[in-house]
């Protein structure tokens, strides 16, 4: 792995690609680990940390936050790893474990991940993180693969608005610009395939348009340690989601 090579390119694009990043052998014994977890653990997790696309069907299980924090056994993943050492390596900084997220999409019902950047929920100064999605199964166009608009990390923060997207909160309310348009590379993936992303890259996915095929991926995200809190940004934020939620009282109450 030339990690010189690797920072060019994600220092240029906003992101980068790591075919194979874990064998086949390891994503296998990921995944029956996840399995377990799944049937034998997330029952018990908060709702706050599980969304489905149906509440009523375990089915539709669509993401789970604070793997590591609900199984211990997941925590070397995260933390001083091979994820963490090239997220380092990435950011020239050395890193902050911040959550392992697990996620899917599933079949006919998993919906379109709205266009958004990452730091916008972060709310760091400088806006220094990286984002890392690892494909746990074939990933396409059909079951809704990661899309990123090359170069937009270099183009600042886009105004995010409300979306009604269980789990991602925030899209990018002008995004379809010709310049997202034009710079928007789709990244189908294999099982242990790895991407990467600066915390301003936009990205979005579609939604999971298959009739019998999921789509499940697991996210690491981390901070560089040199990135603080941005307190104006986040108590801006909390007032305005407030505001929202005073308004839709209002409404529901009238």
């Amino acid at each position: 792995m030339d990690i010189e090579l690797i920072k060019k390119k994600f220092d240029a694009d906003g992101y980068v690609f790591l075919p194979g990043f874990l064998s086949g052998s390891e994503i296998d014994h990921l995944n029956q680990k996840l399995e377990f977890f799944i049937e034998n653990k997330v029952p018990g997790i908060p709702a706050t940390d599980v969304f489905y696309e149906d509440k009523s069907d375990p089915s539709t299980l669509k993401q789970i936050m604070h793997v590591s924090a609900y199984e211990p056994d997941f925590h070397p993943l995260l933390a001083d790893s091979k994820f963490s050492r090239i997220a380092e390596e990435l950011l020239g900084d050395k890193v902050i474990p911040r959550i392992l997220e697990y996620f899917n999409k599933p079949p006919k019902i998993g919906k379109p991940t709205p266009p958004h950047q990452d730091g916008y929920y972060f709310m760091l100064k400088p806006a220094k993180a990286v984002t890392m999605w690892m494909a746990l199964e074939n990933v396409d166009e059909a079951n809704g693969c990661v899309r990123y608009v090359k170069g937009s990390h270099r183009k600042g923060m886009r105004t995010h608005g409300r979306t009604q997207t269980l789990g991602f909160s925030q899209g990018i309310v002008d995004y379809g610009l010709p310049d997202d348009l034009e710079n928007e590379i789709a990244f189908p993936a294999k099982p242990g395939d790895l991407l990467i992303h600066d915390s301003l890259t936009i990205h979005r996915a579609d939604g999971n348009q298959t009739n019998d095929r999921s789509r499940k991926a697991l996210g690491f995200i981390y901070f560089g340690e040199s990135a603080k809190e941005d307190v104006e940004a986040k108590a801006a934020y909390q007032a305005m989601l407030q505001k929202e939620m005073r308004v839709k009282e209002a409404v529901s109450g009238s």
